[in-house]
């Protein structure tokens, strides 16, 4: 028998010490080579977005692929890409990353959400966002490793 499965994954992380690092001049070709290196990994990115000092990816995952891999190995491959197309050495991610499952039903919220990212930091930081988030997925946390 086959392999079934529908694995939609909302993954979120930052700058390192959210520094408002992404610029507008090139955010948009970070979220293509971010896109490309996750279909590079053969996953399906199905949003991508962020503002100056974060991400948000919507991804079709595998289930023989693992999250902390994936996870690494984008954050890896995009850290050395804006060190040499943009010039920006000292530029990393934080350490970690935030990940919910989206249900079928949810994908096209879940979309719109990533793709109206600018709008929704005009009112609340990452900190408070990715707060309501974990607190929306019933995840425990301690506030003062969220800084």
């Amino acid at each position: 028998m086959s392999t079934f499965h529908s694995i939609h994954l909302h993954v979120t992380f930052s700058t390192k010490y959210r520094m408002k690092w992404i610029h507008r001049s090139w955010e948009e070709r970070l979220y293509e080579y971010l896109g490309g290196t996750l279909r590079g990994l053969n996953l399906a990115p199905q949003g991508i977005g962020g503002v100056e000092d974060h991400v948000h990816l919507l991804i079709g995952f595998k289930p023989s692929r693992a999250i902390s891999d994936t996870m690494r190995e984008l954050k890896k491959a995009s850290s050395a890409w804006v060190h040499s197309d943009v010039g920006m050495k000292d530029f990393a991610w934080q350490e970690g990353y935030a990940v919910f499952s989206v249900s079928v039903t949810e994908r096209s919220k879940v979309k719109g959400y990533i793709a109206r990212q600018r709008e929704h930091h005009r009112k609340r930081t990452f900190q408070e966002e990715l707060m309501e988030m974990l607190d929306r997925a019933g995840v425990q946390y301690d506030p003062k490793y969220l800084t």
